[in-house]
């Protein structure tokens, strides 16, 4: 039986079939992951201490401080986290032991505890330090109130830390709650950077002028160090006009601190912590996990020396 003419080749209708959205997707994440496994990173030397703070709940703030510290320590950099969130979210994530019998960032803040008493390893990696909270924490707002430099206790405690260590550490990374409260005013005096997750809905703005009024305070009276050096946009849907338009607006009002990379609605993300991972060892192929080792990269190729100076060191 005669054989048609195109036997044996793609028919004409699946020519196209590699270029839907999904295939462009895959395609899209490959590359990007390659370039990940090319991208060499330099640590300027110092330790940076940045806060992550947003007093709007929901925002991805605490997923973006331990997935962050995650793909920081996963290039070489020693990271520790302090875990300032009485809700204990970050500790959980990294998968540290915080019940109530724990040694914690409360007895360092109230009960003057060295900050090396209470760090413990994250078991994701040797590079990986976590200062846990406990419940206890939430009763700190108050007791702070009336302890002697109530404002500077967790930077007092946290320079004696970085002096008496042997091998230093490049990011000190501060979970606050989401609020202004005394917690996380020690965040601020304790800190040189803010860095902002912003999430790409509705409202995202909102509340952020009062943060930054807090900010303008703290750096007037308590912190001159302290600047906001980044925004990350969270929860990002290109699929919807919205969320490019939050990312718009925002990109508009703070074109040097927004970062490049943008961080996708992920399950793998919301999974992660349940497990008691990161999002970085939970699936490290995942969109998100990419997006957040991306972040970190343009974390670290930044400058940060000087408020609004932004020098990029593409594959140096």
């Amino acid at each position: 039986m005669k054989q048609p003419e195109n036997a044996g080749t793609t028919a004409p209708f699946s020519l196209h079939g590699d270029d839907t959205p999904l295939a462009r997707e895959l395609a899209d994440l490959t590359a990007r992951r390659r370039a990940l496994e090319t991208t060499n990173v330099r640590l300027n030397g110092k330790t940076r201490v940045m806060t992550v703070s947003n007093q709007k709940g929901g925002v991805g703030k605490t997923t973006t401080a331990v997935n962050i510290a995650a793909s920081l320590a996963s290039v070489g950099a020693r990271v520790l986290v302090i875990d300032l969130d009485p809700q204990g979210n970050a500790s959980t994530a990294l998968n540290v032991p915080h019940t109530a019998d724990i040694p914690s960032v409360y007895d360092v803040l109230i009960d003057e505890f060295p900050l090396a008493d209470i760090i413990q390893v994250s078991p994701e990696s040797p590079n990986l330090l976590c200062a846990p909270s406990t419940i206890h924490l939430a009763g700190a707002e108050i007791e702070l109130v009336s302890q002697v430099a109530r404002e500077h206790r967790l930077r007092t405690a946290l320079e004696d830390y970085l002096a008496g260590l042997e091998e230093r550490l490049d990011f000190v990374l501060i979970d606050c709650p989401p609020s202004l409260g005394l917690l996380t005013i020690n965040a601020f005096v304790a800190a040189h950077e803010l860095l902002i997750p912003i999430q790409c809905e509705y409202y995202a703005l909102e509340g952020l002028s009062q943060l930054l009024g807090t900010v303008k305070m703290i750096q007037k009276h308590l912190n001159p160090k302290l600047h906001l050096s980044t925004i990350l946009l969270t929860m990002y849907d290109g699929r919807t006009r919205l969320a490019q338009q939050v990312a718009e607006e925002v990109r508009e009002h703070f074109p040097h601190e927004v970062l490049a990379t943008v961080i996708p609605r992920s399950v793998r993300v919301s999974e992660a912590p349940s497990f008691g991972q990161t999002v970085i060892a939970y699936d490290g192929q995942s969109a998100g996990a990419i997006a957040y080792r991306e972040a970190a990269i343009e974390i670290i190729q930044r400058d940060n020396a000087e408020p609004g100076v932004r020098e990029t060191e593409e594959g140096s």
